[in-house]
């Protein structure tokens, strides 16, 4: 009872999304019929800690708000969308929007939602950087080897240097 007191927002639009998801499905409506799956129960989950750190006061929902909803999302349209990656990179991407909303309710976080976000456009278009490089005559054997430690670095700067201040 206690984090359904504190956490009212969070029941409220679980019940609430969950109440109308069924109450769609049983009225069976041709249109939203791509909609009657599991990503949408998990968009719906998301939906509710994306309220909670709005518009309640616990702004650190909003991060697992922006990715849960955005794994909602990416179910549903990764095999429905051709321009969609079913890549490692998206999941970063939806880290980093995560932490950038956090940022803009709380003012905490920019650099961390920066970094995600470069590294989430560097696993995303790491191809066609790779392919327009060799296209013109650079070598990138060097950093397509050693890539990963560009994320082994900011992960040790966020554990160790952050922890100093």
């Amino acid at each position: 009872m206690i984090f359904l007191a504190k956490k009212g927002m969070f029941s409220g639009v679980i019940f609430l999304g969950f109440g109308l998801y069924f109450l769609l499905q049983q009225f069976n409506i041709q249109i939203l019929q791509g909609l009657y799956t599991w990503p949408t129960l998990v968009i719906i989950i998301g939906c509710g800690f994306l309220a909670q750190g709005y518009l309640g006061k616990d702004h650190e929902a909003i991060l697992p708000g922006a990715v849960i909803t955005g794994m909602g999302i990416h179910f549903h349209v990764v095999n429905k969308l051709d321009m969609w990656q079913e890549h490692a990179g998206v999941f970063l991407l939806l880290i980093a929007v995560g932490v950038l909303l956090t940022y803009v309710k709380t003012g905490v976080g920019l650099m961390a939602g920066i970094l995600f976000l470069a590294a989430a456009s560097l696993l995303l278009f790491f191809d066609r950087l790779e392919n327009w490089a060799v296209e013109h005559g650079h070598d990138v054997s060097l950093i397509s080897n050693f890539w990963p430690l560009f994320f082994i670095a900011a992960g040790a700067y966020f554990i160790f240097a952050q922890r100093k201040k």
